[in-house]
């Protein structure tokens, strides 16, 4: 028995759409189920945008394919024929007037939630913000706890309900730091510091990864979030504190060479490692110590060669250094 034609066309489209999902990445929807204020206003976004521009792309396709049915060339066609039809006011307000209409709902709607979610725009919270220093090295990420002197390698542990602000370079090539649930992407740059917010509104583990092309083992640039209690954030970090070994400089020049690494914790860092880190590409070190080689004693920070401590972000996502050079 054969398949009518028509069976086999809806088959074949059918195919063609599973095809797309398997291929779209989507997996379990992560962005559609967000956890954090950031993550809630961005899904918004998305399903306002997809609903707005469905009341122009839906009947279109309706149109296209009743037009293409009805005006087919068969025998016997009883379709209206009017070659000499060239106008219809009603018409073009129509097809002229509701997309614009919608695209400025969508260009205001789209302009309110841009703003509202800007990424170096503190959150509005009751408690005060964390920062934790993010960089991305080949192939692996590198989370440093200023506050709490710690460093972890591919994990990142935060509290829960807190707003936590992520300062992010990148001593490798330019990736991107990305926690679907929490929020949109943020690029590292080798030279630059960028600032996100991002907040887990409650506990549990969230995927994160980079998601930029970086070389031979980028895919395996991942990371769980492991949002917890403000009391098991504590406790973790007085533990890693006492029992992991420190991070010193040569461990970080280790580090930071191309590999695939498994999760690490230190009990500390290298103090201003993530200045160091920026300025390491920067103009005014290209001839001189970037406090990463121990060709001399390495200076305290707020000597004449290191960075000086980060300053506030001016508003533009980009954080602002500068050392005793002036720059």
């Amino acid at each position: 028995m054969k398949m009518p034609k028509s069976w086999k066309r809806m088959t074949v489209i059918m195919m063609l759409g599973l095809v797309t999902v398997l291929l779209s990445g989507c997996g379990e929807l992560m962005v559609m189920d967000p956890k954090g204020p950031i993550g809630s206003q961005q899904r918004d976004l998305i399903i306002i945008a997809t609903v707005l521009c469905s009341v122009i792309i839906v009947p279109v396709l309706i149109l296209t394919a009743i037009i293409a049915i009805r005006y087919r060339d068969k025998p016997n066609n009883k379709a209206a024929y009017t070659p000499k039809w060239e106008h219809s006011t009603k018409l073009e307000v129509t097809w002229w007037g509701i997309p614009i209409v919608i695209i400025i709902i969508l260009a205001t709607i789209t302009a309110r939630y841009t703003y509202a979610t800007e990424p170096s725009k503190p959150l509005e919270s009751d408690k005060k913000p964390m920062t934790i220093q993010v960089t991305s090295l080949d192939w692996k990420w590198l989370f440093q706890y200023p506050e709490q002197d710690i460093a972890t390698v591919n994990y990142l542990n935060i509290p829960a309900d807190v707003p936590i602000r992520f300062e992010l370079t990148s001593d490798a090539p330019m990736n991107s730091f990305w926690i679907p649930q929490l929020g949109g992407q943020m690029y590292t740059m080798s030279g630059m510091a960028m600032v996100l917010h991002l907040q887990a509104d409650e506990v549990g583990v969230y995927h994160g990864s980079g998601a930029n092309f970086s070389g031979l083992d980028f895919a395996k640039m991942k990371f769980n979030v492991n949002a917890m209690s403000q009391e098991d954030f504590d406790a973790w970090a007085v533990k890693t504190k006492s029992e992991s070994k420190p991070l010193t400089l040569d461990g970080y020049l280790e580090l930071a060479k191309p590999s695939v690494e498994e999760t690490q914790s230190f009990s500390s860092i290298p103090e201003g490692l993530f200045n160091k880190i920026v300025h390491k590409y920067a103009a005014s070190h290209q001839h001189g110590d970037n406090g990463l080689t121990n060709n001399k004693p390495q200076k305290s920070e707020g000597t004449s060669s290191d960075a000086m401590p980060i300053k506030p972000d001016s508003g533009d996502g980009a954080v602002q250094t500068q050392d005793h050079a002036g720059n």
